[in-house]
């Protein structure tokens, strides 16, 4: 699984947060998609981290200006079973 966080700048409430949600689901195939006006940020998890310039033109014609983009692999977390 790859977390891509994406710092946008323009958002301002939360009908931003859900713009740049279905602008990101709209394009590509994510296990998730979390925006945060607040931190001005898009957290998406996928099997593969989204081409930067396809995820740049999405984000882009929804009105909202891409500032930076990092990827990195994300591991799953194991449980621990207690008394064994």
């Amino acid at each position: 699984m790859i977390q891509t966080t994406v710092k946008i700048d323009g958002m301002m409430c939360g009908m931003c947060e859900a713009h740049i949600n279905d602008a990101v689901r709209a394009h590509f195939s994510v296990k998730s998609v979390k925006s945060s006006f607040k931190k001005g940020e898009t957290v998406i998890l996928a099997e593969q981290a989204p081409e930067e310039a396809a995820l740049r033109k999405a984000i882009d014609e929804t009105g909202y200006t891409v500032l930076e983009i990092t990827s990195a692999p994300v591991e799953k977390k194991k449980f621990k079973l207690f008394g064994k």
